[in-house]
């Protein structure tokens, strides 16, 4: 048997519509998932990523969510865990950022990067989680990030967040192990998406990026597929609380 084959699962990917969340949900259902994606602005018919994951022969649903609304967190996990056909992959990935000196950094940009990347994350997680308990199985991973080992510069709300997802993966998977659900993280490099893009646009921040990668570049949203794949499958079995960088070497220089 294939310990990396997913045919019959069913992931749900937040933050599906592009990026990371795109690739995670292609890599996904080309491992034979169906896969639920949300975003606060998914089409809902039409989308890249359900063009991705059909061309891969399997079924996708949209949901939209605003995950800086917690109510809108609340009733998408109510209804994910009342649905007939059981969550067996969650994969936390939704996410936002805003970059401002810590003196110039206001309230409302830190309770918004909070409440998208780390409240409405353990809501959701709460919520499904629960399902899976019940039934004794299932995968959680979070997209944690570089910066939940390192403090970055001018993104004070985004690291606090970071570093939030990293201790509440383990803080789950002290609980969740026992009982046959394995929660982890994927912490991706400096990886060229829209979140990035003004990293990407400053010749000097650019350039200091790759003078200490190893692998010479930034990586890509599908440099993740590998280990999305791995850590829902059921090669991770035994792999609980880990983040696992994927990164080019950054970590390690």
């Amino acid at each position: 048997m294939n310990p990396f084959d997913l045919t019959g699962r069913l992931a749900v990917v937040t933050g599906a519509r592009r990026g990371i969340g795109r690739a995670m949900a292609r890599a996904l259902a080309r491992a034979g998932a169906d896969v639920i994606g949300v975003s606060a602005h998914l089409e809902e018919a039409g989308s890249d990523v359900e063009k991705d994951v059909t061309a891969a022969g399997r079924h996708f649903e949209a949901l939209r969510a605003d995950f800086a609304d917690p109510e809108a967190v609340r009733a998408l996990g109510a209804e994910l865990a009342g649905r007939e056909r059981p969550v067996d992959i969650l994969v936390n990935n939704a996410g936002t950022i805003r970059r401002a000196p810590a003196a110039e950094h206001g309230d409302d940009d830190w309770d918004t990067v909070l409440q998208v990347n780390l409240s409405a994350q353990f809501a959701l997680t709460r919520a499904v989680g629960a399902v899976m308990l019940a039934r004794g199985t299932g995968k959680v991973i979070f997209t944690a990030s570089l910066l939940s080992f390192q403090g970055g510069i001018t993104v004070p709300g985004y690291t606090a967040a970071k570093h939030g997802i990293a201790g509440l993966t383990k803080a789950l998977a002290n609980e969740w192990a026992p009982h046959g659900v394995n929660v982890n993280a994927i912490a991706p490099g400096y990886i060229a998406t829209d979140n990035t893009q003004a990293l990407q646009d400053d010749p000097v921040r650019s350039r200091a990026i790759l003078d200490r990668i190893p692998a010479g570049r930034w990586g890509n949203a599908d440099d993740l597929a590998g280990a999305i794949v791995f850590l829902a499958s059921g090669a991770a079995d035994y792999v609980h609380g880990t983040v696992l960088p994927v990164d080019g070497g950054w970590l390690g220089r």
